[in-house]
């Protein structure tokens, strides 16, 4: 079975609802661009891992702000 033909079975599979979602995803230029990405190759650099194991931990420890708090924060 090729990559297409096992696609095409996927979404005869999918209910109706689900099916329109996905559609309408791929129809949204923003979305569709970030499916169709490229994917990021370039090795992570000693700062990017930093950056990643702070965000982790501030995650952990419930350090963060839902998106109404940073909106009232910044005034928005």
């Amino acid at each position: 079975m090729t990559t297409k033909e096992a696609l095409h079975h996927l979404i005869d599979d999918l209910p109706e609802a689900q099916a329109e979602r996905l559609l309408s995803g791929m129809l949204d230029p923003v979305l569709r661009s970030r499916v169709l990405a490229p994917v990021d190759d370039e090795p992570e650099s000693a700062d990017e891992a930093a950056a990643v194991t702070e965000g982790t931990a501030d995650l952990d420890r419930g350090d963060v702000l839902t998106t109404e708090q940073l909106r009232r924060e910044l005034g928005l």
